[in-house]
């Protein structure tokens, strides 16, 4: 909720000075707004550290029982940790306790098979009372406890309705500092990411006309956010689908998180406004060209197709949404291809903010530094959590591209 009202008073202020002819700079405006984000991202990550407890306030069915737990605590090596396990309602006079098997299901391979934790190899939960279940590190990295029933016979007398599907994570980590300089970090490349559809807003402003900014970059921009949006508000809000997932990866962790889908819907109503001033101001008869067209015909043919088949019962619907997936991969890859082109025709980037490309460039660095902090930190050096983000592709990419705004505005000057 903060950063939403931060950067509505960012918007108030950028629409006040353009009113009142006062727009000088844009950096001066990203100044502002970094400096009120600052505190922001730093109580974040802080809050970011824990986690609410997983067992609900709902009821179970009659006849049912729930296995319920705290928080564990991220520790470096060699430290202790603990999660607190109960059972929800309390169970019957005549059954004062119930043993339960402890075991870890490793979802990242360690090195030469190293479990990250000692613990015990069973725990036995008292009626009515919270059991403390100690845990020990003994190697960097993510695991996740599983539990089963010590013997059958408890297994018919309490019935745990939930058991397969508890799974607490334990995160060992090599340093605890580091890891909230990987969650700021995290933020700084968000807040890097979401201004930089800003600069280019206020250019089209300041010159009252659009004339240098390549239609067919919106075009597959929109194209690309949209895809991205829905795939993040499926996989995030919709259960039915994120259940699907973690069937296919047990143990595993929804990708998607609430800044994302934030970030996604920002981008998309960004993007929709640069593309509204396109009608408004001058643009010196450009105009989306026909491959463009072809393109995104090929794109949006792919989606309703799918789509058709989705609804027939003949591809899943998780499946259905990471269809989205590749589309914004592949507008990725391609749409600052018109845009550098029409640069090294024109000789000139005039109408195309370098605040945008410096930007961009900027989240992607922090985001390839995120993840190879995380790798560090987390996975003994595997760099496999690479693979499991797509950021990775978009960071370089994004490299790519200041080099292509940098020797443009080389032209620039000469010009």
């Amino acid at each position: 909720g903060a950063l939403i009202s931060a950067t509505a008073e960012l918007l108030q202020l950028a629409v006040w000075r353009v009113l009142a002819g006062r727009l000088e700079s844009p950096v001066s405006i990203m100044a502002v707004w970094m400096r009120r984000c600052l505190l922001l991202t730093c109580f974040t990550a802080l809050l970011s550290l824990s986690s609410a407890d997983d067992c609900g306030h709902t009821a179970p069915e009659a006849g049912w029982y729930r296995l319920c737990h705290g928080s564990i605590k991220t520790v470096e090596i060699g430290e202790n940790t603990s999660v607190s396990l109960y059972i929800s309602p309390p169970l019957n006079s005549s059954e004062p306790s119930l043993v339960l098997n402890v075991t870890l299901q490793s979802h990242i391979k360690h090195p030469r098979g190293a479990h990250i934790v000692d613990l015990p190899s069973q725990v036995t939960l008292q009626n009515g009372n919270t059991t403390v279940l100690l845990m020990r590190g003994i190697s960097a990295g993510r695991d996740n406890l599983r539990f089963s029933y010590a013997s059958e016979e408890e297994n018919v007398s309490t019935p745990i309705k939930n058991l397969n599907n508890v799974q607490p994570e334990v995160a060992i980590v090599h340093s605890l500092p580091l890891n909230i300089v990987i969650i700021v970090v995290g933020w700084i490349y968000f807040v890097a990411w979401s201004v930089s559809f800003y600069p280019q807003i206020i250019e089209n402003f300041r010159r009252r006309s659009v004339v240098g900014l390549n239609f067919d970059f919106l075009a597959l921009n929109i194209t690309g956010f949209l895809a991205y949006g829905i795939f993040n508000v499926g996989l995030y809000w919709i259960s039915s689908i994120e259940a699907t997932y973690f069937q296919r990866h047990p143990g595993g962790v929804n990708p998607v998180q609430l800044n994302d889908v934030i970030f996604t819907l920002h981008a998309i109503w960004a993007t929709a406004f640069t593309i509204f001033q396109c009608f408004i101001f001058e643009r010196g008869g450009q105009r989306v060209s026909y491959s463009a067209l072809v393109l995104l015909t090929l794109m949006w043919l792919t989606i309703f197709i799918s789509l058709f088949v989705a609804v027939g019962g003949k591809l899943d619907w998780l499946d259905f949404l990471y269809v989205f997936s590749y589309i914004k991969l592949a507008v990725t890859l391609v749409k600052y291809v018109p845009q550098a082109w029409m640069n090294c025709r024109r000789r000139s980037t005039e109408g195309w903010s370098i605040g945008n490309v410096l930007l961009d460039f900027t989240g992607g660095v922090f985001s390839l530094l995120q993840m190879f902090l995380i790798s560090y930190n987390y996975t003994s050096g595997d760099l496999r959590v690479l693979a499991d983000r797509g950021e990775g592709c978009f960071g370089c990419l994004e490299a790519q591209r200041v080099r292509t705004g940098h020797c443009s505005s080389a032209a620039r000057r000469r010009k």
